[in-house]
């Protein structure tokens, strides 16, 4: 069955760059339209107070049409480095960039520190599973939505056979990237859905082989912008501040029916942990990760909390990550694990993946 007509439109638009203005301009106009019948049907006063929206509207879908679109605008700092955040701060600080400087390329220094950043975390030592994982550096313009202004990108590619846990080490490689990128000052932002894999592998070009490859996502590197589509920096506002409470995503249960109660002795000893796994990033914030407590804070068991066959594993990746990095700082030792007999065996939704890993404490 052929995709729809609209379907097509909005395709054309999305990836063409246009779609993040669509909205203003929409506006504009039935706010517009409304003013002119209210004209017509002599409310005079409501009609001038739609004539002067519609006439702002029109003035800020201008103002972002000239400043990011056509990029005139004044050039902008490189942001200062952030290393007096300790580790909690970075994770739950960190947000996704959507308007990148589009003019200005990561500088030596920095692209170098990115670049030993993705040599020491795809090392097969620092890796959960056997499956081997890389991500490759573009530097030219994507076909990505919506986000503007980026240039730099590192794609992520994992063995085109279905291997879970390399899935895993994606997400849990690439976000301690992210950390690394955040404490120096730079802007990422995670593509899943976003990213036209067609537009990736031409760019990739000998670098990718189709029968061996498989894209789980790109991450875009660089400075942000103050310069971005007022549509979109509408969306972000929005969507950053929706997160679960910790009570839907931590459990004290293998039913993941009671809440894990994260203050309470012995529990509490992990702090902020919770809040930075909280905070990691997910494809349109789903948050398809849920952990359950086991063992008197002895272990942590990470599920995903649907079917998704790659970007729930890249989320609990991330989680991992997190978890990880704040039990570093805590000082509290442990390990990553799968555990015989789990995996399989349990399951969030009758449809969904189950067991993904678990954290075992190093304290006898």
């Amino acid at each position: 069955m052929g995709e729809s007509l609209a379907w097509r439109v909005k395709t054309y638009l999305q990836w063409t760059g246009w779609l993040q203005y669509i909205p203003n301009m929409v506006a504009a106009v039935v706010v517009g339209t409304l003013a002119l019948l209210l004209h017509y049907l002599a409310f005079a006063r409501s009609s001038q107070l739609l004539t002067a929206l519609s006439i702002f509207l029109l003035c800020v879908l201008a103002f972002d049409l000239v400043t990011v679109k056509l990029g005139l605008h004044p050039a902008e700092p490189i942001p200062n480095r952030r290393d007096e955040l300790d580790a909690f701060d970075v994770m739950v600080q960190r947000r996704s960039c959507r308007s990148f400087q589009a003019a200005r390329d990561l500088t030596a220094p920095h692209l170098s520190e990115i670049m030993e950043a993705v040599k020491t975390f795809t090392e097969p030592s620092q890796l959960l599973g056997k499956g081997k994982i890389r991500f490759e550096y573009v530097k030219e313009p994507l076909t990505v939505w919506p986000v503007v202004g980026a240039h730099e990108f590192l794609v992520a590619l994992a063995p085109k056979e279905y291997d879970r846990l390399a899935i895993l080490d994606v997400g849990r490689s690439l976000q301690k990237i992210v950390l690394q990128a955040t404490r120096m000052g730079l802007a990422t932002c995670w593509i899943g859905p976003g990213a036209d894999h067609k537009s990736v592998i031409s760019k990739l070009g000998s670098r990718y082989n189709e029968d061996k490859d498989h894209i789980i996502c790109v991450c875009a590197f660089g400075y942000s912008s103050w310069y971005i589509p007022t549509a979109i920096q509408l969306i972000m506002q929005t969507m950053s501040k929706r997160r679960m409470p910790l009570g839907k995503l931590f459990f004290a249960d293998p039913e993941f029916q009671q809440p894990l109660d994260t203050k309470a002795s012995p529990y509490d000893r992990f702090g902020r942990c919770y809040e930075a796994c909280r905070w990691g990033p997910s494809s349109f914030n789903a948050q398809p990760v849920r952990v359950l407590g086991a063992q008197g804070g002895r272990r942590f068991d990470f599920y995903g909390a649907n079917s998704s066959r790659y970007y729930t594993p890249v989320a609990v990746g991330i989680w991992l990550a997190n978890w990880e990095t704040g039990c570093q700082a805590l000082g509290l030792k442990g390990h990553f694990a799968t555990l015989p007999g789990e995996q399989g065996t349990k399951s969030l939704q009758s449809d969904g993946p189950v067991y993904d890993m678990s954290w075992m404490s190093d304290e006898v």
